[in-house]
């Protein structure tokens, strides 16, 4: 029995045979070429196919899994269709003489890195979106066609793959698959993100590892804690088997009471609420429970484009998405973008460290004429509806005024314009600095909420970038050391009057859930899928219990130590 671990990615048990699809690749090289018109003329009719395989899946996807997931294959075909993307590569054929792949390539990873310089793991994820796109007009360039390889798949398997692109997954006959792991990606990759709304278990990031298993060995995959099972023994395997009968059980039952409120045993209310970027998103949060938004991402209407979205645009995307709650309520973040993070209509200079650059509310302060745009978009859409905007990265006092100064300024321009505004918007910040939490109580009477961003403040705490896998062992939310500081941020957020939310990861981890109820938090956020889950939990605890939960959690010395001592003490949060 060898037991491999990953990032566990989509919830549920699977267990069958093992198969195993190692995709051909093409290898790019440079090189020179003398028709230059005839190598752009290659590459815009191998654009034109993949556009056209690309809306077949589209089509497929919206009778397997409906239209908000299958405009996944909608932002690809735009990915093949942005000027900016085929212009560069254009002009590297044309001025450079190099081949269409290469020209392709290069183009393609500037994108990709810029996207990956990104804060938000949601954005950096959209790199593999571009790698997978591009890569699929080099392969119909080459005649290499992969989608035959799943050609021998004949019975229910648990797929090993290197990688899956989002056409892989909802070309698969589902019928056949019992669910994915993959050597690479993250929980927010497109592949990922299907595999939940197909209710597929899944396991990301694993390692190349997985590629030694052979196909047609026994599998368990465990896609609630990322373990991966060869060969089990038959003790092990009969223990999964219980595990997954329960767990399904268990999803049933959670989805049919998803709409109704989080409401503990002993009568304590919360709010539970979505991450989005999209209004695919925000439809789907609707129908998994969500009763609001608690981070509303603005960085999508900034990406993929070669301008400045001006007022107008902004104005109508954010709508668009404030028009699917009603009047639930929208917690909007201003600009996040990091110091390394390169667009072609931003002028960033580099910086050695930008985790601690100019990012986020720094950056915008910096350029108004990026910042005062966007503050006017948000104030017209909050007309009729709920909104509420919080500013992330706030360090200190005077950049927090510094900040309302200037929507104020634009309230008042609008005003004199006589555009429709509402009558009140409230104003929050992320707690995401260690700084915040220690200036909490000042910082709180100037703000009408806080949400805290526990995947920012626990790297900053830990001194451990979160992108770096060398000290991912740091970066773990549950350490007493950032929950000491989630508990002071909460203490002081209710000392002032006002209430506090919480958009990063832990919010949604039901061995958190508990903690997090104790020590008070008023509201919480996650992405759509962990919704019915995460209210289940809610409405299985007392709050009284949370309470000694919490304070003993925050006595102990080491997160490890905290999620052993929440999962005895509440077996609930480790369904299945």
């Amino acid at each position: 029995m060898i037991t491999m671990k990953g990032i566990a990615a989509s919830n549920g048990y699977a267990i069958g045979p093992a198969f195993v699809y190692n995709p051909q690749t093409v290898e790019i090289t440079d090189k020179k070429v003398k028709d230059t018109q005839a190598e752009w003329t290659r590459l815009s009719v191998a654009v034109d196919t993949a556009i056209k395989q690309l809306e077949a899946s589209y089509e497929n996807a919206l009778n397997e899994v409906g239209e908000e997931t299958a405009a996944i294959f909608e932002a690809h075909m735009e990915m093949l269709g942005d000027p900016e993307l085929l212009d560069t590569a254009k002009e590297a054929i044309l001025d450079e003489y190099l081949n269409a792949e290469a020209a392709l390539h290069r183009t393609a990873e500037a994108f990709a890195v810029a996207l990956e310089g990104m804060d938000d793991e949601y954005f950096r994820a959209r790199a593999a979106d571009i790698r997978d796109v591009t890569h699929r007009v080099i392969c119909i360039m080459n005649g290499v066609d992969n989608s035959q390889l799943f050609s021998a798949l004949k019975e229910p398997s648990v797929i090993l793959a290197p990688d899956l692109t989002p056409s892989d997954t909802i070309n698969l006959n589902k019928s056949l698959v019992l669910g994915f792991c993959t050597g690479t990606g993250g929980p927010t990759s497109h592949t990922a993100i299907l595999a939940r709304t197909l209710g597929l278990p899944a396991i990301v990031g694993a390692g190349m590892k997985i590629l030694e298993v052979h196909t047609g060995e026994s599998m368990i995959l465990d896609g609630r804690n990322g373990d991966l099972i060869a060969q089990p023994d038959p003790e092990t395997l009969a223990i999964y088997k219980v595990r997954q009968e329960n767990w399904n059980k268990f999803c049933e039952e959670a989805l049919k009471i998803a709409k109704e409120p989080a409401i503990t045993r002993d009568g304590h209310q919360v709010e539970v609420v979505a991450n989005v970027g999209s209004v695919e998103e925000s439809e789907q949060a609707i129908q998994q429970g969500a009763e609001g938004v608690g981070l509303l991402r603005t960085e999508f209407v900034y990406l993929g484009k070669n301008h400045l979205p001006d007022e107008d645009e902004q104005y109508q995307a954010y709508k668009s998405i404030l028009d699917v709650f009603g009047q639930r309520p929208v917690v909007l973040r201003t600009l996040d973008i990091g110091g390394d993070k390169e667009l072609p209509y931003l002028k960033i200079a580099p910086e050695t460290n930008p985790f601690l650059g100019v990012r986020a509310i720094r950056l915008c302060m910096q350029q108004p004429e990026l910042f005062k745009p966007q503050l006017r978009a948000i104030i017209r859409s909050g007309f009729g509806h709920n909104l509420k905007v919080m500013f992330p990265m706030i360090a200190t006092v005077p950049e927090l005024r510094a900040a309302k100064k200037i929507m104020q300024e634009c309230r008042a321009e609008l005003e004199a314009e006589g555009k429709p505004l509402p009558a009140k918007m409230e104003i929050g910040i992320m707690i995401e600095i260690p700084s915040a939490v220690m200036l909490a109580d000042h910082l709180a009477k100037e703000v009408d909420f806080f949400s805290i961003g526990t995947n920012d403040l626990t790297q900053y705490t830990m001194a451990a970038d979160r992108t770096n896998p060398g000290v991912s062992y740091l970066n773990d939310a549950l350490s007493p050391a950032v929950l000491r500081l989630v508990s002071r941020a909460i203490e002081e957020a209710h000392k002032a009057g006002i209430w506090i939310g919480m958009c990063g990861e832990l919010a949604g981890e039901p061995v958190a859930i508990p903690v997090l109820l104790g020590l008070g938090l008023d509201e919480f956020s996650m992405n759509a899928p962990a919704i019915p889950l995460a209210k289940y939990i809610i409405r299985q605890l007392s709050l009284e219990k949370c309470q000694q939960i919490a304070k003993k959690a925050l006595e102990m010395c080491s997160c490890e130590d905290v999620v052993q001592y929440v999962q005895k003490e509440l077996p609930i949060t480790n369904q299945g």
